[in-house]
């Protein structure tokens, strides 16, 4: 085991909008070190958003990311033979990772024509507070609302 933490190196922001958020989500999107078609999937993406609502493409996709963003997990801990899932907080920094994952997931799951296309359909859904995304983060909070019971049993 390691005496201390890795040094979370610095994302450098991206060009059109100056955001990390943007290079951690285009980050996410890439496949086999492909990062100029991941920025272009992205890009693509919000012009489409802003388009189709008539409303600024990146702020709409801020917004999709707030909406899918859970509060709370169920995570599961053996007591006794038994394992239970014991409802906890989520990390400031998981969060975000969880809401860019289940964005870019959900997308995938789409159907379309192209990536830029599932991508943005599933940035106004969300945005709207539906979509694949959104439905998996009200899930989340709807599993550990019911296993609330067992909060006592936090680590």
């Amino acid at each position: 085991m390691r005496k201390t933490q890795p040094k979370k190196l610095p994302l450098a922001p991206d060009a059109r909008f100056n955001d990390t958020l943007v290079t951690r989500f285009v980050n996410n999107i890439m496949w086999e070190g492909k990062k100029s078609v991941a920025y272009e999937i992205f890009y693509d993406a919000i012009d489409k958003v802003a388009k189709t609502t008539n409303d600024n493409g990146y702020e709409v996709w801020k917004r999709a990311l707030q909406n899918v963003t859970p509060a709370v997990e169920v995570r599961s801990r053996r007591i006794g033979g038994a394992t239970f899932q014991i409802p906890a907080e989520v990390r400031p920094d998981r969060k975000i990772s969880l809401s860019i994952k289940w964005l870019i997931r959900y997308s995938r799951d789409r159907n379309g024509r192209s990536m830029a296309d599932k991508l943005a359909n599933e940035i106004v859904a969300a945005a709207k507070g539906e979509g694949g995304a959104f439905k998996k983060k009200e899930d989340t909070h709807r599993m550990a609302e019911a296993n609330k019971a067992f909060s006592h049993f936090r680590i």
